[in-house]
C-alpha cells in the first residue's frame, strides 16, 4: 500500500517505521525543518521497546510531494490539523482514503472541510511514544488501533486500512462504534494528559497522589455528561476504572510521560488542551452543563503555556 504520513512525530514516526519495515511504500511529511534534515541524513532512529532500530527514510515538507497515495495518515497535532489538510489538499484524490488518529474531539468537522465523507477514517490508538529529538523516536508500548468508517460505503477501505496495520506489526482492529472509542479515549487524555502535566509527573506517581480516583472520575463525569448531549453513552464506573487502570502497575507504560507533558513541560508547546477538557469545558457551557472541573484544568493549563511559553506563542 502507499502511504503518506502527514505529521512525523513520535507517533507519525512509529506508524511509518513500522508499515515500511512491512514492505509498504510510505513517504514521510513534516513542517518542522530539523526533524525533515535529520531524518534524510541518518534515517529514523527508532528505539523500539528499548532496542535501538535505524530506518533509511526520507521525509518531506508537504509542498515536496505529488504523488498520490492509497492511504495518507494524519499525526499533526489537533491545533495543527486544518493547516495540514490544507497543505496536503493536492494529495487528495478520490481514491485517497484519509486516517485521522488524532488525540481529542471535534476533529471529524475539520476533515470534512477537505475530504469527502467516503474517504475519512477515524480512529483511535493507546500506543505510547515520545520524540527523543530530530529524527529520534521511541515507542515504549503496542497498543490498540481501532479503525472505522464514517460512512458505510467507507467499510471496505477501512477493513482493508485495518489489515495492513495490523500486518505491519501494529496491533488493530475494525471499530463498530468508533464515536464511543474516540470518547473514551478522550477520557484517558482528559485525566492523563491534563493532570500529569499540572502536577509534572508521570502516570505512576499520578495513582499515588491522595483523592486520585476521586478526582479522575470527576472529570469524567464531566466528559460523560457532554458525551451523553452529543449521542455518545459512556458508562461513569467503567471508564473511571479503565483511566485509574493507566495508574497501576498492571499498565506497561506507567513510567510513560504523556504527550502533553512531553508538549508543555518537557518541550515548553502549546498544548491540544483545547481538544479535550478545553472542548468539555465549550460544549459544556452551550449544553448549559456544570464542567467546573474542565473549566478549571482548561484555565490552568492555558496558564501554565502562558508561564512558560509566553503570550502569543
Amino acid at each position: 500500500m502507499k502511504v503518506i504520513i502527514a505529521g512525523t512525530g513520535a507517533m507519525g514516526a512509529t506508524y511509518g517505521s513500522m508499515l515500511k519495515k512491512a514492505g509498504n511504500d510510505v513517504k514521510f511529511l513534516d513542517l518542522w525543518q530539523d526533524n525533515i534534515d535529520a531524518i534524510n541524513k541518518k534515517g529514523i532512529e527508532f528505539i523500539n521497546l528499548g532496542k535501538k532500530e535505524i530506518l533509511e527514510a526520507s521525509a518531506y515538507r508537504p509542498s515536496e510531494v505529488h504523488d498520490t497515495a492509497d492511504l495518507i495518515i494524519v499525526f499533526t497535532k489537533s491545533m495543527q490539523l486544518k493547516e495540514m489538510l490544507s497543505d496536503i489538499k493536492h494529495l487528495l484524490s478520490d481514491k485517497t482514503g484519509v486516517l485521522c488518529l488524532l488525540n481529542g474531539l471535534g476533529h471529524i468537522d475539520t476533515l470534512k472541510e477537505f475530504v469527502k465523507p467516503e474517504n475519512i477514517l477515524m480512529g483511535v490508538t493507546v500506543l505510547t511514544a515520545g520524540m527523543k529529538g530530530p529524527g529520534v523516536f521511541e515507542v515504549t508500548n503496542y497498543g490498540n488501533t481501532e479503525i472505522q468508517n464514517i460512512t458505510e460505503s467507507g467499510k471496505e477501505r477501512a477493513l482493508k486500512v485495518v489489515e495492513t496495520i495490523n500486518n505491519s506489526g501494529l496491533p488493530s482492529v475494525y471499530s463498530r462504534d468508533i464515536l464511543f472509542s474516540i470518547w473514551r479515549k478522550a477520557c484517558i487524555n482528559g485525566t492523563m494528559n491534563a493532570c500529569c502535566t499540572l502536577l509534572d509527573c508521570n502516570m505512576r506517581k499520578l495513582g499515588k497522589v491522595n483523592h486520585c480516583r476521586e478526582l479522575l472520575g470527576t472529570i469524567v463525569e464531566e466528559f460523560s455528561a457532554v458525551a451523553e448531549k452529543e449521542g455518545v453513552n459512556l458508562n461513569v464506573k467503567e471508564i473511571t476504572d479503565l483511566v485509574c487502570w493507566y495508574t497501576t502497575e498492571e499498565f506497561k507504560g506507567v513510567d510513560h510521560y504523556p504527550s502533553m507533558h512531553q508538549d508543555l513541560i518537557q518541550k515548553n508547546r502549546k498544548t491540544e488542551i483545547d481538544y479535550l477538557n478545553g472542548y468539555v469545558s465549550k460544549k459544556g457551557k452551550e449544553y448549559g452543563i456544570n464542567t467546573k472541573f474542565c473549566d478549571l484544568i482548561t484555565i490552568l493549563i492555558h496558564g501554565r503555556e502562558s508561564v512558560l511559553i509566553g503570550e502569543g506563542k
